[in-house]
């Protein structure tokens, strides 16, 4: 029996500004979408250098949110990455498209734009490209961009990873089209729920608010404490309830004002674990350009498999027994059973994500950890693979 309690993946970091700021919310009376939501959308554009910001309920509804904002509809395609959650291509079926998968860099685990350039002139309807800011390392944009510009199609990322990093020095989030975070909780920020959608253009921002909530024309969120006759609305669409509550986004506001000591503390512990795991049977993360900000929302390791006497899925439950939680990122999509039936997959279509997949295994990495945990991670990393190794 470990001697330790049990250290779980991932844990949110909330300290008593955000506790202070909820409650002052509850005792306001406003709970849903209003002043702190508000408030949330104005500093996150000033964090991320952006003209508009759109509080969501999830980083999903989000991207739902943005495809549907550019014209994305049945029969069109959207080029993105198998090594993602689901959600990332869901979205482009709620909207009668299809996905175009493309198969992924095997150093950085980000979409490869070579592969991007070799399938561009296979397909007809292409409307979009959604890269994955794999981890918190940004995607290669300037070779994603060129292609984009290339052939007229628009750019949405899914920076669910990827708060606070950099691209060359610029933020994530003013790169391109339409850009979405994530603030599901074990995020780099968290407000249990939430995300938020990013643009400088302002016709996407307003199409976006419009079907944020149910295609009401005008913003309704102060019809009911209003001092005038303010009752009267339209419906100009069949919009969605994707809002944001100012509960949620009273956690936002405090937790973005962390973001960056969050992103230290990563980077510091990231480091501790790439020298600490420098001579063991396995390769740590790849860093393509380390001058820019990596958020390390995850640390992924692959496994030497063939110096192990272990396989992957061994390795974790022997974490497991050492009192420590691990996570895979990701099982592709393409061995999912929704997405090999309804396009045909096979496993090796995609080789690369899956021989990533295999081998991957995501440590704990976040800020309420002490450094005590951090030496426990390394501590039975190492003790389990000096053990296995052949």
């Amino acid at each position: 029996m470990n001697k330790f309690k049990h250290l779980p993946f991932a844990l949110p970091l909330l300290g008593e500004e955000e506790i202070t700021e909820v409650t002052n919310t509850l005792r306001s009376g406003w709970l849903t979408t209003g002043p702190k939501t508000a408030q949330f959308e104005k500093d996150f554009t000033q964090f991320i250098g952006v003209d508009y910001a759109l509080a969501v309920n999830s980083a999903t509804s989000g991207l739902h949110l943005a495809l549907e904002a550019i014209g994305v509809g049945r029969g069109d395609k959207v080029i993105t990455t198998p090594y993602t959650f689901t959600a990332t291509a869901e979205v482009i079926r709620y909207l009668g498209a299809d996905p175009i998968l493309v198969d992924i860099d095997p150093k950085t685990f980000n979409i490869d734009p070579d592969k991007i350039r070799e399938i561009a002139s296979k397909h007809k309807n292409i409307k979009a490209i959604m890269p994955v800011h794999f981890a918190g390392q940004s995607c290669e944009m300037d070779a994603i961009r060129e292609i984009a510009n290339e052939y007229n199609w628009k750019i949405v990322e899914d920076a669910a990873h990827a708060l606070p990093t950099t691209w060359k020095g610029d933020m994530v989030g003013t790169l391109s089209d339409i850009t979405v975070y994530s603030f599901y909780v074990t995020k780099t920020i968290a407000t249990g729920e939430g995300g938020m959608v990013v643009s400088n253009n302002e016709n996407y921002i307003k199409r976006m608010k419009v079907m944020r909530l149910h295609g009401i024309s005008r913003d309704v969120f102060d019809r009911y404490t209003s001092d005038k006759p303010s009752w009267f609305y339209e419906i100009v669409e069949p919009g969605y309830k994707y809002n944001m509550t100012d509960i949620s986004a009273s956690l936002g506001i405090h937790q973005l004002k962390k973001a960056r000591a969050f992103q230290q503390r990563r980077e510091g512990m990231a480091m501790q674990y790439n020298e600490a795991f420098a001579d063991l049977p396995l390769r740590i993360p790849y860093v393509a350009y380390p001058d820019d900000l990596h958020s390390w929302h995850l640390y992924v390791i692959q496994l030497d498999l063939g110096a192990l006497k272990i396989t992957r899925d061994q390795f974790i439950e022997l974490m497991v027994k050492e009192g420590i939680g691990t996570s895979v990122h990701f099982i592709p999509l393409h061995i999912h059973p929704y997405w090999r039936d309804q396009y045909g997959y096979q496993p090796d279509d995609f080789p690369i994500a899956l021989d990533v997949f295999n081998r991957a295994v995501s440590l704990p990495i976040y800020p309420k950890m002490t450094d005590e945990d951090t030496l426990r991670v390394i501590s039975s990393v190492t003790k389990i693979l000096k053990m296995y190794k052949k």
